[in-house]
């Protein structure tokens, strides 16, 4: 079982849109749950809305106690961890050390880079875990913000995701009706489908072969 942690210190980044868009992926061909810890609930909200059978299933829990014991879950294959946006919350850091891996979804504007730097150095960097940045909610129409930031991140020795997440429609459509993206079944959906299916196969690469 791997256990994926979706971590940020700063909220409004997607990561509920990441933790159920991967789940939504993983989960066609492996048995996935979703451990909503943030406090807010998103996730949860998202996957619970859904009125058919869902990619993953969905629990929410906020104790780090128990946070902390997520490996003794049986019957999975992927554990998604959707955590808190906030920096030095015991929850937060009981995650990340019990993780075989952490997504670090974020922006790519400048503030956003200085927060998701800080929350690398804090919290990721000390355990030792995998850990790559996504950057989500880029402008289709333009690349330049997110490849300025993939200057900021290399310059701080923080390894990033090759493919993105662009802004789409589709997302909030899909949060909506409580299903993930590549579960819409739209033409217009497939961009945003298919940035996701890139993201969870170079995730999948990087759990089977070790990250560069």
């Amino acid at each position: 079982m791997n256990i994926i942690a979706v971590a940020n210190g700063k909220g409004g980044v997607g990561k509920s849109t990441t933790a159920v868009n991967l789940a939504g992926i993983f989960g066609e061909e492996m048995r996935v749950l979703v451990v909503d810890s943030d406090p807010q609930g998103s996730a949860t909200w998202w996957m619970e809305r859904s009125e058919g059978p869902r990619a993953a299933d969905v629990v929410q829990e906020t104790d780090s106690r128990m946070l902390g014991r997520v490996r003794e879950v049986g019957g999975y294959d992927v554990v998604l961890v959707d955590t808190q946006p906030a920096l030095r919350a015991e929850a937060l850091g009981t995650v990340i050390g019990a993780a075989d891996y952490v997504v670090l979804p974020s922006l790519p504007a400048p503030m956003d880079m200085v927060a998701l730097i800080e929350t690398v150095r804090q919290e990721v960097r000390p355990t030792g875990v995998r850990h790559r940045v996504l950057l989500t909610r880029v402008d289709a129409r333009s690349r330049g913000e997110a490849e300025e930031a993939r200057g900021a991140l290399a310059g701080a020795g923080i390894p990033v995701f090759e493919d993105m997440v662009r802004e789409y429609k589709a997302h909030r459509t899909a949060s909506l009706l409580g299903i993930p993206v590549s579960r819409l079944g739209l033409r217009r959906s497939r961009n945003a489908e298919d940035d996701y299916r890139r993201v969870a196969s170079e995730l999948l690469a990087d759990l089977e072969g070790g990250q560069d």
